[in-house]
This record gives C-alpha cells, structure tokens and sequence, in this order.
C-alpha cells in the first residue's frame, strides 16, 4: 500500500509532458486514468483499513484526491487543477468502496 500511494503522488504530481497521441487515446481518456487508479486506490485501502466507516475512508481519500489536484495547479509544472478529474478520482472511489461492501460481507 505505501509504495501504491508513494508512485500515485509522484504521477499526479510529476511535471506535465507533451501530451503524445497514440492509437487507443480517446477525448478525456485522462479522465478514465484518474477513474481507474483512484479505484484501485480506495479498493487498495479498503483490504487494508476494513473496519474504517465509510465516513473516514471519504474523508482521507477524497481530501488526497482533492489536495493532489490542487497542488498540480499550485506547483506549476505544467499540470493543473480540473474539476473532472476531481470528480472522476471520486467515482473510482465511491465505486471501490461499494464494491469491496457488495462482495466483502465480512
């Protein structure tokens, strides 16, 4: 888990580089990277921190999706705060948490 969330913060955070094109990018294909990793993020957490409530596992991570965001804008490094994907960290997060609850009836 540490070495998940130490590479995540050095993805979100790393300077922007050109952006290539390649053959299986779509518009907003960014969007379902942020969707996807913050799935596994809070899926991650949730087999390791199980009896957190579903009031702390939104509290820390959607306060780490949303700080990730800001610091891109504040950095400078050619990265920058977007809504969409704040909100597309989010879903991956609530999806996770639903379906570790869903099939975990422990």
């Amino acid at each position: 888990m540490p070495i998940y969330w130490a590479f995540l913060t050095y993805m979100l955070l790393r300077p922007g580089l050109e952006n290539k094109e390649y053959v299986f990018m779509f518009p907003n294909f960014d969007k379902l990277v942020h969707f996807s990793i913050f799935l596994a993020l809070g899926f991650f957490f949730r087999l390791r921190f199980p009896r957190f409530s579903f009031l702390y596992f939104s509290l820390i991570l959607i306060s780490y999706a949303l700080l990730t965001e800001i610091l891109q804008d504040i950095m400078k490094l050619g990265r920058s705060l977007e809504v969409w994907d704040a909100v597309a960290d989010i879903l991956g997060l609530s999806l996770s948490y639903y379906i570790y609850n869903r099939y975990n009836k422990n």
